[in-house]
């Protein structure tokens, strides 16, 4: 689903104009990042959660050459899904 499709599934189902629903979708978006960006997790009963962890230096290889390269650590990004969102799946 694009963004655009998203905005206009929020607008339709909260009754708000697109303009608003892309505003508070964008909002939704910036307060995660920043929280995440601060170290804080982020907990949507039901749906899941977000959370930053450490991801060690690793071993790799480039594809082009077949070369051995080592990939360096990083944080990223986990989301773990809660048991509604679990359910509603299937």
């Amino acid at each position: 689903m694009s963004k655009a499709a998203l905005v206009e599934k929020i607008a339709d189902q909260a009754g708000l104009h697109k303009d608003d629903a892309d505003r508070a979708l964008k909002a939704f978006i910036s307060v995660i990042s920043k929280s995440l960006k601060d170290g804080v997790d982020v907990p949507l009963t039901g749906f899941g959660t977000f959370t930053i962890v450490d991801r060690a230096e690793r071993e790799g290889r480039n594809p082009m050459t077949g070369a051995a390269i080592t990939i360096a650590a990083k944080k990223v990004v986990k989301f773990k899904p809660g048991k509604l969102l679990k359910d509603a799946i299937g």
